[in-house]
């Protein structure tokens, strides 16, 4: 019997394309790891948060805030949850995170559960619009805005990471089905 070897991938691997002025990319080992405060820790966590990453965890649920090197952002998801997103190209995101929380936090590696796109230029936000029904106007979710939404009928976690760019985040099993959704509406919008 031959030998075979596993070889972990995110679903939407190598995905590259443009609509008109709309680019659309997966992210290349990006990894995503769930930090969960503990109830009478709260303090200690976000101070070994503050150290591991040099910011500090974003007080407000919505928002995101990347690291000083910008090798990491941490989003604020819940008055307990953050997600941490960083590029990583080994499979021990986990570990990596909670090496550097010294056991002041729960932590759960989320890499696997999600499919990423990257969604950028000038007819971003249009095409984003016709399948998300939060308000993406810039005074309502400035650069660093963080939210839970669903696009057509799939959960989705969307990220302002630029003028012009959005991460968006769904569930990896409908990975594909995600994709032709945010691809349809980036060419209707040309």
């Amino acid at each position: 019997m031959p030998d075979f070897t596993l070889i972990s991938a995110p679903p939407l691997a190598g995905y590259n394309s443009s609509f008109g002025d709309i680019k659309l990319s997966a992210p290349k080992d990006l990894a995503i790891v769930s930090i969960a405060l503990p109830l009478g820790g709260e303090d200690a966590a976000k101070a070994a948060i503050t150290s591991a990453f040099g910011i500090d965890l974003p007080d407000t649920v919505g928002t995101s805030s990347p690291t000083k090197d910008g090798t990491a952002s941490l989003m604020r998801l819940g008055a307990d949850q953050a997600f941490v997103v960083f590029t990583s190209a080994t499979p021990d995101a986990e570990r990596q995170i909670a090496a550097k929380l010294n056991g002041t936090a729960y932590t759960t590696d989320q890499t696997d559960a999600w499919c990423s796109l990257e969604i950028s230029g000038p007819g971003a936000r249009r095409a984003l619009e016709r399948i998300c029904p939060i308000d993406l106007h810039p005074d309502a979710f400035a650069v660093g805005a963080v939210a839970r939404t669903v696009m057509e009928h799939m959960g989705a976690i969307i990220a302002r990471t630029g003028d012009d760019s959005f991460l968006l985040l769904s569930a990896s099993s409908s990975a594909k089905s995600f994709l032709h959704a945010v691809e349809l509406s980036a060419r209707n919008v040309i």
